[in-house]
C-alpha cells in the first residue's frame, strides 16, 4: 500500500508560474499512490484554468472514489468566503481532496476551528492585517484487501499554536474509529509536535519545503495502530509546487505486530 499526501499549490510550477493540470496528471502517475492526499487544490477556479484539480489526479490515479472538500468558496464577483460541506454549485472551490483505489465504506467531513480575529504581520516592512483560512479535514473508511483503515487528509493553520489545536481536535474525532488509523497532509508543523499531539507514530522523516532545497517537514504521514512494516520512504521533487510529496510505501497489513 502507497500512501502519499502532496500540497500541490494549486496545480502550479513556481519556475514558469503555470499551471498545467497534464504536469499534475504526469505527477500523480509518477507518485503512483493508492491512497492520495492533496491540499491546496482548486475547482473550478480561474488562476487555475476553471478545471476541476481532484478529478484530474483521479483519473490519473485510476481512483475507484475521491472526494474534493473545499475550506473556501467564491461566487464570481464575489470575496472567498468559508465555504459548506459540499461545493457550490457555480462557485469556485479551494482546499483539500482524498483519493484512493479501494473502496471506500463511507466519508466524513470535519470543520475545523477557525481563528476569525485579523493579526498583525510584518510583511514588506511594514505590520499588515493577516486573515487565517478556514480549514477542514476529509476522513474515508476504506476497504483494502488486509481489511477495514480509516484516513484522514487535513491542511492545518498556518499559527503554530493553532493547527497543534486543529490537530488535538481532528484526533478526538478520530478516536471512536476502530482498526488501523492513517493522518496525512500539510500540517505546518515540524519536528515531533504531531506526534506528540496525536500520540500517533510518524512513518516518513523527511523535509518537504522549500522544494529545491528541502530543510523542513511539515508535510506528514502518521498512524494508529499497525498497518504491516513500512518498507520505503521518500520526498522527490516533482514538476510543480512548492511541497515535495511524502510517500510511505506499507505492507498494508492491518492488525497486531508480531
Amino acid at each position: 500500500m502507497r500512501l502519499v499526501t502532496f500540497n500541490i499549490l494549486h496545480g502550479r510550477t513556481p519556475g514558469d508560474d503555470v499551471v498545467d493540470p497534464a504536469r499534475l496528471a504526469a505527477a500523480v502517475r509518477a507518485l503512483d499512490p493508492d491512497v492520495l492526499a492533496l491540499q491546496e487544490v482548486d475547482l473550478d477556479g480561474p488562476r487555475s484554468g476553471h478545471v476541476d484539480l481532484a478529478a484530474v489526479a483521479a483519473e490519473a490515479m485510476a481512483a475507484v472514489s475521491h472526494r474534493f472538500v473545499p475550506a473556501l468558496s467564491c461566487r464570481p464577483g464575489e470575496h472567498w468566503r468559508r465555504a459548506g460541506t459540499e461545493p457550490v454549485q457555480g462557485a469556485a472551490g479551494y482546499g483539500i481532496a482524498l483519493l484512493s483505489r479501494y473502496p471506500v465504506l463511507d466519508w466524513q467531513v470535519v470543520r475545523l476551528p477557525w481563528f476569525r480575529l485579523p493579526l498583525p504581520v510584518w510583511r514588506d516592512g511594514r505590520v499588515r492585517r493577516w486573515d487565517d483560512e478556514a480549514r477542514v479535514a476529509v476522513l474515508a473508511r476504506l476497504e483494502t484487501p488486509g481489511g477495514q483503515v480509516t484516513v484522514a487528509a487535513t491542511h492545518l493553520s498556518l499559527l503554530p499554536g493553532w493547527a497543534q489545536y486543529q490537530l488535538w481536535r481532528l484526533t478526538r474525532r478520530l478516536a471512536p474509529a476502530r482498526g488501523p488509523v492513517v493522518l496525512l497532509g500539510d500540517l505546518n508543523l515540524t519536528g515531533e509536535a504531531p506526534a506528540r499531539v496525536t500520540g500517533y507514530r510518524p512513518l516518513a522523516r523527511h523535509p518537504t519545503v522549500p522544494v529545491e532545497a528541502p530543510r523542513r517537514q511539515i508535510d506528514h504521514v502518521l498512524l494508529r495502530g499497525w498497518l504491516g512494516a513500512v518498507r520505503a520512504t521518500a520526498a522527490p521533487a516533482m514538476a510543480l509546487s512548492d511541497h515535495r510529496p511524502l510517500i510511505v510505501d506499507v505492507t498494508g497489513a492491518p492488525g497486531t505486530p508480531g
